[in-house]
């Protein structure tokens, strides 16, 4: 699926929930005709309306009951081997629901797409209990589940339908509202296990997930105007990681970033730290992140500046440890 400029511009209005699933799950549709949908009443939240519209039959709506959407996905995978897709909040689809995953996906390795959305801070004032700040260690810890994470409305749809090519669970990551911004202005192409170089440098390397790739390339523009020239990667793939990419990464810099919208402690910064040590790599590596604290609620990016995430509070961090 080849995307025009001007449809990228028009679908990052959409927000990444709003192309994945209006974009992205229709052109699964029109390849996988057994495809269907699972929802915990989150047919208007996860933006099935248009999906719904154009094939009611493929849409399977449990009500309020994440734990039994899980198990119902899974049941209808593992008798059809067709592709499911369940749907709702990131933080309801993981958290709540984890032992169902471990037990009914990890485990058995059923056909279920998990598309997560509003992850990160994406919720703002609806705070802690719809924050999904620890649902990559959640499932990175997890056997046999593939984990991407878009950045933008591009991503997002390509993203899908990646995940729907693999057989077997893949956890897809989305978050934002409406008007994402953009990272990718022409069309691009989404490997599972790898990641997209954004912009190339030689004096630091900012490794960033979601929608911290857009921040990590305003971060790179104010640092270059510091003579500080920076190498930006979208680490869409966090499980398994390119760590072709890496090892490249970690033996042409000096210094090593990562940046996401989830707690330091086992998302993608973990996760390239233990790559790191294991593999015994030299260059210093740093990561950003929420530092294991939920924070005030507000605006998305009156919490990212508490947690540090803003494109000017990573640019300083990153003048500040080249010094």
């Amino acid at each position: 699926m080849v995307i025009s400029t001007p449809l990228i511009k028009a679908y990052a209005r959409l927000g990444q929930k709003g192309a994945a699933a209006g974009i992205g799950m229709l052109e699964v549709a029109k390849r996988d005709p057994n495809l269907r949908v699972v929802v915990a009443d989150s047919i208007a939240i996860a933006s099935l309306d248009r999906f719904y519209a154009n094939y009611p039959d493929k849409v399977i709506n449990v009500g309020i009951a994440e734990q039994n959407m899980i198990g119902i996905a899974a049941g209808i995978a593992s008798e059809s081997g067709s592709n499911v897709f369940a749907c709702t909040y990131a933080e309801f689809i993981i958290a709540r629901t984890v032992e169902m995953i471990r037990q009914n996906l990890s485990y058995h390795q059923f056909n279920v797409k998990l598309i997560g959305n509003s992850a990160g801070f994406a919720m703002e004032t609806l705070a802690v209990s719809h924050w999904a700040t620890e649902d990559i260690a959640l499932v990175r810890a997890l056997p046999n589940i593939i984990i991407l994470s878009a950045s933008d409305c591009l991503a997002a749809i390509k993203l899908v339908i990646a995940a729907s090519l693999i057989k077997g669970p893949v956890y897809v990551r989305l978050s934002g509202g409406l008007n994402c911004p953009i990272v990718y202005e022409k069309d691009c192409d989404f490997t599972i296990g790898k990641s997209n170089i954004i912009k190339k440098g030689e004096d630091v390397a900012i490794l960033a997930t979601g929608l911290m790739v857009r921040e990590a390339m305003d971060a790179a523009e104010m640092l270059k105007e510091k003579n500080i020239n920076a190498t930006v990667v979208d680490m869409y793939t966090i499980k398994p990681l390119d760590t072709g990419l890496l090892d490249t990464i970690f033996s042409t810099h000096r210094l090593v970033v990562t940046v996401e919208e989830h707690n330091i402690i086992g998302g993608l910064g973990s996760s390239i730290a233990e790559y790191k040590c294991d593999n015994n790599l030299h260059a210093r590596l740093v990561r950003i992140g929420v530092n294991d604290r939920f924070g005030e609620l507000g605006s998305l990016r009156y919490i990212w500046k508490q947690h540090g995430l803003t494109a000017e509070q990573i640019a300083s961090k990153i003048e500040f440890l080249l010094k």
